[in-house]
């Protein structure tokens, strides 16, 4: 994925970002399987909309929205704003954290950070939670609601990410 055909789906992104993230994200689409048009276009669109197209690598709101909610494994006093959403899928909560620490090799419980400061563990998270959540399979259904619903609990954002989908589409397909 190079970063011109990266711009004609994030319109909206910086030309920095485009160029920092090509690598890293076309590595994880590698890594995680997601290695058809369309799957990458699924991808794409999905990561698109969560990070507001490349410019975000960490949720806006401060995290208190996650305190206590025990189906995040947020339990300890602070696990709302600590394990607030990171990367470019926005991965939340403590469980999830703790889950991806122990696949990728990194302590995110005594950093959470790292998910937003190393490109490439920003990048590879979302195609650990794609992978994780079965979404290659529906992305192959091409079923952009379904996908929606398993990355953000609901349908925040579809219309974004439907749009989004048919830049994707436009330039992959």
């Amino acid at each position: 994925m190079t970063p011109e055909t990266m711009k004609k789906i994030y319109i909206h992104a910086r030309p920095e970002s485009l160029e920092e993230f090509a690598g890293p994200i076309t590595e994880c689409m590698d890594k995680y399987e997601i290695n058809t048009p369309l799957r990458q276009a699924h991808f794409l669109a999905q990561i698109g909309h969560e990070s507001g197209e490349l410019r975000y690598r960490e949720e806006i709101a401060s995290g208190a929205a996650y305190e206590n909610r025990a189906d995040l494994g947020n339990v300890e006093e602070g696990d709302g704003k600590r394990f607030k959403g990171r990367g470019l899928i926005q991965l939340t909560g403590r469980a999830n954290y703790r889950a991806y620490s122990q696949d990728c090799g990194f302590d995110l419980l005594q950093n959470p950070r790292l998910l937003e400061e190393d490109t490439n563990l920003c990048a590879d998270v979302a195609g650990w939670f794609w992978k994780r959540r079965g979404l290659n399979k529906i992305a192959d259904a091409d079923n952009i609601l379904t996908i929606t619903v398993r990355i953000n609990g609901g349908r925040n954002g579809l219309e974004n990410r439907k749009r989004l989908l048919e830049l994707a589409k436009d330039v992959l397909l």
